[in-house]
């Protein structure tokens, strides 16, 4: 893989990395209509990095089928209007096969989840995104790291065999440590995208970051271009009044430990009559009494 395609790739990840829902039919299987028409919806309002398979489109409650129909239809939307970074995970070979597969489909990148096992060394971490990233070499390869014991010495190390780790998706809520992180394995080196979305994106950009993710996005794509916007230039004021607009949004997508952190959003979705407002366990729908306030934040928004 040329260096020149690697450059659109992590062009690509320093932007608004959109992490699309999966929209769930009355009979509970992933509705492909709508699936599409919230993806034609973030292309249209200016998104043009997807990343299927993130925790906002409920990636752990997807079967392996799931997963896969979720990839191709992104990739298909996407055409040349977006890049596409797929979400991989579990355990090494269905990792392995999921980023074949987005290989296949034509995808340029793959983010690969941080490993769920309750028993992650670091080095054993090093192996873990080594056999993935080994696995598509022609792709770019995105760590999610929501580890605070890693190191940056350990991504370094990760990226000095496989050349093709060009990002990290940096999900840590510990802005200094962050700050420490991307230098020790190279600021430079790698593109930083803050995997916290909006409510950190300031204060990572300030350490580093170029790109943010967000899930927000599928509900006013223009507010995250707002914030990236004031975040390229500087203007710091600026993104800190977008931070105020979309405050109480994410801190109820964030109480009690982001249980609620897809559920606000399919909610909101729900409102604006763009999808059934379903997620899957252990998620669970919005209690009857916080809907009308999602609501009114998301009209706010669309005016």
């Amino acid at each position: 893989m040329s260096s020149v395609a690697f450059e659109t790739q992590r062009s690509a990840l320093a932007d608004v990395v959109a992490i699309p829902v999966t929209p769930f039919a009355e009979d509970g299987s992933v509705d492909r209509d709508t699936h599409r028409a919230l993806l034609r919806r973030l292309l249209d309002g200016g998104i043009t990095t997807l990343t299927p398979n993130g925790n906002t489109g409920e990636f752990y409650a997807l079967t392996p089928e799931e997963r896969r129909l979720v990839t191709e239809l992104t990739v298909e939307e996407a055409g040349e209007r977006a890049v596409v970074l797929v979400g991989v995970g579990h355990d090494v070979p269905t990792a392995v096969a999921s980023a074949r597969h987005a290989r296949e489909l034509g995808a340029q990148m793959v983010m690969v989840h941080q490993p769920v096992h309750p028993y992650v060394s670091q080095a054993g971490w090093v192996d873990y995104h080594r056999a993935v990233a080994e696995a598509v070499p022609e792709l770019g390869v995105v760590p999610y790291i929501r580890n605070a014991q890693l190191t940056g010495a350990r991504l370094a190390e990760l990226a000095d065999s496989c050349p093709n780790v060009i990002g990290v998706k940096y999900a840590v809520p510990d802005v200094a440590r962050f700050a420490a992180f991307a230098r020790d394995a190279g600021l430079e080196r790698f593109v930083w995208v803050a995997g916290l979305a909006e409510p950190y994106a300031p204060s990572y950009f300030s350490a580093g970051a170029t790109g943010f993710t967000s899930g927000l996005v599928n509900v006013a794509p223009a507010v995250s271009l707002n914030m990236i916007e004031a975040l390229r230039s500087g203007d710091y004021p600026a993104a800190m009044k977008v931070w105020e607009q979309i405050r109480r949004f994410e801190e109820l997508r964030a109480a009690n430990g982001s249980a609620d952190n897809v559920t606000v959003v399919k909610e909101a979705l729900a409102s604006l009559g763009l999808c059934r407002r379903e997620v899957r366990p252990p998620s669970k729908p919005l209690a009857q009494e916080a809907r009308a306030e999602v609501a009114a934040i998301a009209a706010g928004w669309s005016i």
